[in-house]
């Protein structure tokens, strides 16, 4: 196995968050009352539970950098999740940023950003 990094993000319920991914396609790899493990092919992410997290104050994020940036897209439009710019959750579509990158942001039900990354 190559070197490789998983963020670790808080979850207030890991019913709930393992129910939000799975319709992204991930799927639960672990779960404990301490730690839950989701899996979407290479992606990994792990999850500690934080049940007083106010959504609309988190500042926890990470990237995910995407071989696939359409096909995971048509996976968030297809789960419902809304294209806004207010509320949790949401997403914003991809779009090529000045740094060159085609990004596209996703925030979770507990406030967590994920920034999609389409790889070169």
């Amino acid at each position: 196995m190559t070197d490789h990094a998983t963020p670790n993000l808080p979850a207030r319920d890991f019913g709930a968050t393992a129910a939000f991914y799975a319709k992204l396609g991930f799927e639960e790899d672990y779960r404990s009352d301490g730690w839950m493990i989701l899996s979407r092919g290479e992606l990994t992410l792990e999850f500690f539970p934080y049940p007083d997290l106010d959504p609309y104050q988190s500042s926890f994020s990470c990237c995910l950098r995407l071989d696939d940036l359409a096909s995971m897209m048509a996976q968030v439009e297809a789960s419902g999740v809304p294209d806004a710019r207010l509320g949790i959750p949401r997403y914003h579509p991809p779009r090529l940023e000045e740094s060159g990158l085609s990004i596209a942001y996703l925030i979770d039900p507990d406030g967590s950003l994920l920034r999609l990354i389409q790889n070169d």
